[in-house]
């Protein structure tokens, strides 16, 4: 981390990260793997130790910045031990699938040693016929689900034998700021907010004075669009769309479903949506008759969707994302009208001239923790990272099923992943 920008949070990072002072708000994510068999241990703990020297976020801790005049430090752990995150358990055999989930939701709700990097990995043995699994969990402060699936190709093999990978980088050196080193900081991390703030008005000047020359109409138009956006995004939501699933509680419940891809990216096609609208949809029928066994039809339901902003040119891990919460409608006499009704409203969101300011956006007073009246008004929250396609091992064992899940914040009744 060579500057002042780099070493602090992301916005949108220290967004997930504030939110944690509501312990129902917790940013965890954690990924299960089933594998064919145990891992080689030994070669398991080498690749992530090359796995953090290569992410070396994955070496820091979170410091608080004092009076808080600037998102908290990412700090290089001078205690760092890669024992304390690797972790190796046996269940009760001969264990299935559901033992592993119920493992994984304990792990899920358990918090973050904060004085430590934030993640863990958890081999998990006695499953029937051999295989085992493992168990990933970061704070979501460290990296989106796009992020993750990029990270995750730097820790896999492709192939039983090993994939070549160049020389380990060194890890990075040990630090030990103290509050007058980290206050000193925070004021070159503020000046440097700043210049670029004046920097990109500047550099917008001539461009928008030449549009309002040009195309004043235009112009006015253009404005008021963008005004509107982010209105639509900032507005505090302060009731439920559900008269059902009222409750937010720490507990967590996994559960996985498995439904063919290719009979999904069917039924996608023939209404002309994406895969993503066809994943969304099937959530929102569900949840449709969820609530009419309980007695009670709803039309809508609001759904918390975090938007992708992430580019090329974007380092590793971070959240590059804009959270969008929208209502969306859950009945139909045709899934495929409700389908492609979803996915108008999805693509216009996606559209919307405020998703690429998600830093400024996350800017306080959105930086600091959203109010519960309003972060917990979402009755479901979606997520559908992209996933490898091709084969992948870790330490000689190939993976037969990866399954994520979505983090506490922000927190709603139903949470859903795919793949």
């Amino acid at each position: 981390m060579s500057n002042a920008s780099d070493r602090h949070m992301q916005q949108t990072d220290y967004l997930t990260w504030s939110m944690e002072k509501d312990p129902a708000l917790r940013s965890t994510i954690v990924a299960v793997v089933l594998l064919d068999a145990s891992p080689d241990w030994d070669r398991l703990c080498e690749m992530m130790d090359r796995g953090t020297r290569e992410v070396p976020s994955f070496r820091h801790r979170v410091v608080e910045v004092p009076f808080g005049l600037a998102p908290p430090r990412w700090v290089a752990d001078a205690n760092f031990d890669l024992s304390w995150h690797m972790r190796r358990v046996s269940l009760p055999g001969p264990a299935n699938f559901d033992d592993v989930l119920e493992f994984a939701r304990t792990t899920a709700m358990a918090a973050f040693d904060k004085d430590r990097p934030l993640w863990e990995m958890t081999v998990v043995d006695g499953l029937a016929g051999g295989q085992a699994a493992l168990l990933i969990k970061v704070h979501h402060a460290l990296t989106d689900g796009i992020g993750g699936m990029q990270i995750t190709a730097r820790l896999v093999d492709f192939d039983r034998d090993g994939t070549p990978r160049d020389p380990a980088p060194e890890p990075p050196a040990p630090e030990s700021p103290d509050s007058l080193d980290l206050a000193a900081e925070a004021i070159g991390w503020d000046w440097s907010q700043l210049r670029g703030l004046a920097g990109r008005g500047l550099a917008s000047i001539w461009p928008t004075t030449r549009a309002v020359v040009t195309n004043p109409i235009g112009s006015a138009r253009n404005a008021a669009g963008v005004a509107a956006s982010v209105a639509r995004y900032l507005r505090p939501i302060l009731r439920l769309e559900s008269p059902v699933m009222t409750e937010r509680t720490l507990s967590r419940r996994l559960h996985v479903i498995d439904v063919p891809l290719d009979r999904l990216r069917d039924a996608a096609h023939r209404g002309g949506a994406t895969l993503n609208s066809a994943f969304l949809t099937a959530v929102l029928v569900g949840l449709a008759e969820y609530h009419h066994r309980h007695g009670s039809d709803v039309d809508e339901l609001r759904v918390t969707m975090p938007l992708s902003i992430r580019t090329e040119q974007d380092t590793l891990g971070g959240n590059r994302i804009n959270l969008a919460r929208f209502p969306l409608p859950v009945r139909s006499d045709d899934p495929l009208t409700l389908m492609q009704e979803v996915n108008r409203i999805v693509e216009g969101w996606r559209h919307e001239p405020a998703v690429p300011m998600a830093q400024t956006l996350a800017t306080p007073p959105q930086s600091a923790p959203p109010r519960p009246s309003s972060a917990k008004c979402s009755s479901t929250s979606t997520s559908s990272p992209p996933t490898c396609r091709v084969p992948r091992w870790r330490c000689t064992s190939p993976a037969r099923r990866w399954n994520g899940t979505t983090p506490s914040a922000p927190p709603s009744a139903r949470r859903s992943t795919s793949p």
